[in-house]
């Protein structure tokens, strides 16, 4: 079993309710990774959902989670022919840190139309992109590897780009094949896109996040694009891109964060 599948799932302790112990394995800056906790979100209502895909997830961060014991209330919201929606909240010493929207779907869901308007991102070859390093406290990145395109690397050496963007590839260190849980850490495991332009100039905490998986990905590597165009009042949009290396649309994620200048 692979590290991720141990450390989401978790085993029921009522009608509604799971313990779902929340790792420190999948940290930022030793605050678990907001994607790492959706997933935990959506692994424990797709145990009580007939569907066995994620399609939308969509997650409000209410307040800072740490690891260790958690509790995991899952409640049923609707109940369609194609979908079924489940609300989850993630609680920690009796206070609510994530609530969590999951819309679901069978492996068997038919996509009638494919019309991209866009096409994929142009990102350097694998070969030449900059891994991003493991460091202490960071131990998101001994779980999965992200390698930058040179483009928007300066940062990390105090050279800074004209945009707020990142681009590059992931994967799991442990070659965990991808799922639409296992996309929910990819969705998040690229820095913010602002560190591209300003650096590490602020804590940019996500207040809320919602990953759309398209397609699950036939590659090990996925190709990701993510962007931010306005930091303004206070707060920073993130929009991402996952494709997978047959040229596929994987998922599609949008953040909102708080945008907090060091002082």
């Amino acid at each position: 079993m692979h590290l991720l599948d141990k450390e989401i799932n978790g085993h029921r302790v009522d009608a509604s309710g799971y313990h779902v112990p929340v790792s420190a394995n999948w940290s930022i800056n030793e605050i678990p990774n907001g994607g790492y906790l959706m997933a935990l979100l959506a692994n424990t209502m797709l145990q009580e959902s007939t569907k066995k895909r994620t399609a939308i997830l969509t997650a409000a961060f209410i307040g800072r989670s740490n690891p260790g014991d958690a509790i995991v209330m899952v409640d049923k919201i609707a109940v369609s022919t194609q979908f079924e929606r489940y609300e989850a909240r993630l609680m920690q010493g009796r206070t609510e840190k994530v609530r969590a929207l999951g819309t679901f779907v069978d492996d068997s869901f038919i996509c009638a139309v494919n019309r991209h308007e866009t096409a994929s991102p142009a990102v350097a070859p694998l070969s030449e992109c900059i891994p991003i390093p493991q460091m202490p406290n960071f131990t998101l990145y001994d779980q999965v590897e992200v390698c930058l395109d040179p483009v928007c690397a300066g940062w990390m050496n105090n050279h800074y780009a004209e945009q707020s963007e990142f681009k590059g590839w992931i994967r799991f260190r442990d070659e965990r094949p991808y799922d639409a849980v296992s996309l929910l850490v990819a969705a998040d495991a690229f820095p913010p896109p602002v560190y591209a332009s300003h650096g590490l100039a602020a804590w940019v905490p996500t207040l809320e996040m919602s990953v759309n998986t398209r397609k699950l990905p036939t590659s090990q590597w996925l190709k990701c694009v993510f962007r931010t165009r306005f930091i303004t009042c206070g707060l920073a949009e993130e929009d991402g891109e996952m494709w997978d290396e047959a040229g596929e649309l994987v998922a599609l994620s949008r953040q909102i964060a708080h945008y907090r200048p060091f002082t």
